[in-house]
């Protein structure tokens, strides 16, 4: 919105993970917005889709500047903007998938996966009889490969989706050629360098935490 100041100075040390993890949130509810012909919106409205506290919209966006004006609301154009250079992606990133097994195979063929701002660029595995084989318009390669397709191809971003006993060893190869941010399907946490974010995703774990909120039987 014009006339906003718009901070360009702001240590990300600071922003809590919390916060980090609902920006893509608020992108992706501004794109619908967008979408819809929506110019403004408030802060209230944005927390009734997100059901978060307006407040704690505020409080968001309040780690990166100063976005809006008091009584007339965000421009949706602007802010969706300024969160998409917040996050990077405003450019595009390219990203290897390691590991074509089923859940590699499911992401690669997804035709969802290729949201705002990522490219799935190459595909890796150590299985003879997979490497070559086209997935999701990629030719599987070795994982020999790596260090030359992610120098030539400028990966900077992973998707491992091996076996546990493997893993560990993945990260340090892709660690080694220069990636900087991993998301780890397998049921461990990887140990990487400062510097390195890796985001573990394990589906198992989650559900368990669930049950607690349903667990009548821990009741009394």
């Amino acid at each position: 919105m014009a006339g906003d100041a718009l901070s360009q100075e702001y240590s990300r040390a600071d922003v809590p993970e919390v916060v980090v993890s609902r920006l893509p949130q608020y992108l992706r509810i501004l794109n619908q917005l967008l979408e819809d012909g929506t110019l403004v919106v408030s802060s209230q409205q944005l927390g009734d889709k997100l059901q978060v506290t307006p407040a704690q919209i505020r409080k968001d966006l309040s780690y990166f500047g100063r976005f809006g004006k008091q009584g007339r609301g965000y421009s949706v154009r602007d802010l969706l903007e300024r969160l998409r250079q917040i996050l990077g992606v405003n450019s595009y990133w390219n990203v290897a998938v390691v590991g074509v097994g089923r859940l590699g195979r499911a992401i690669l063929n997804y035709p969802d996966f290729n949201p705002d701002g990522f490219h799935l660029v190459a595909a890796f595995d150590v299985n003879p009889q997979v490497i070559g084989e086209e997935v999701g318009g990629l030719a599987v390669r070795a994982l020999e490969e790596l260090r030359r397709v992610t120098n030539e191809e400028k990966i900077s971003i992973a998707i491992v989706a091996v076996p546990v006993s493997q893993t560990q060893e993945v990260v340090d190869q892709l660690v080694a050629c220069g990636v900087r941010a991993i998301l780890n399907y397998a049921p461990i946490a990887p140990h990487v360098r400062e510097g390195i974010k890796i985001r573990n995703i394990d589906p198992v774990l989650s559900l368990q935490s669930m049950t607690y909120y349903i667990n009548d039987s821990a009741e009394g």
